[in-house]
């Protein structure tokens, strides 16, 4: 005597994967869309790395490392033009505020776009993390299994002819 066992899924974690399939994808295309503005707006500004830069020199501002390299010669040039003095620091009168509260305006600038392009970065990641999690639980949420069931004595004797 043979028994059958049927292994059921648990309802919804199927619907459950799909819409976490979906909204993986979604993640996906939205960070992929960040990233490619936030990257075609700075190349719009024609911006290029300084020649004195510590790194990165000479090329085009289009990515988070190229903004955070233009950002840093930036302060490195506002330091020097006011002699080590930060915006704060300045006299109010100083000639050379306006050149510093402009470098600060510029670096803000680029390091608001440096963090667009880190969340963007961490929404695409996310994004393909729901998506192999969504397909888990798709395959986990499969259609009812049957199996036979050996008798509890342990499995029959072959039979012989």
């Amino acid at each position: 005597m043979s028994s059958s066992v049927t292994v059921q899924s648990a309802k919804g974690v199927r619907g459950i994967g799909v819409f976490t399939i979906i909204a993986g994808i979604l993640m996906i295309i939205a960070g992929a869309v960040v990233w490619f503005v936030v990257s075609s707006t700075l190349s719009d500004e024609q911006i290029t790395v300084s020649d004195d830069a510590s790194m990165m020199a000479g090329q085009e501002v289009a990515g988070p490392f190229t903004a955070y390299a233009q950002a840093d010669v930036i302060n490195q040039h506002a330091l020097e033009a006011s002699e080590g003095m930060t915006y704060a620091e300045l006299d109010r009168e100083d000639p050379r505020r306006d050149t510093v509260m402009n470098a600060s305006f510029l670096r803000a600038s680029l390091f608001t776009s440096v963090v667009s392009f880190g969340v963007s970065a961490l929404v695409i990641g996310l994004g393909v993390m729901f998506v192999l999690i969504g397909f888990a639980l798709v395959r986990l949420g499969g259609p009812k299994v049957a199996a036979a069931a050996a008798p509890p004595g342990g499995p029959a004797p072959a039979r012989t002819a």
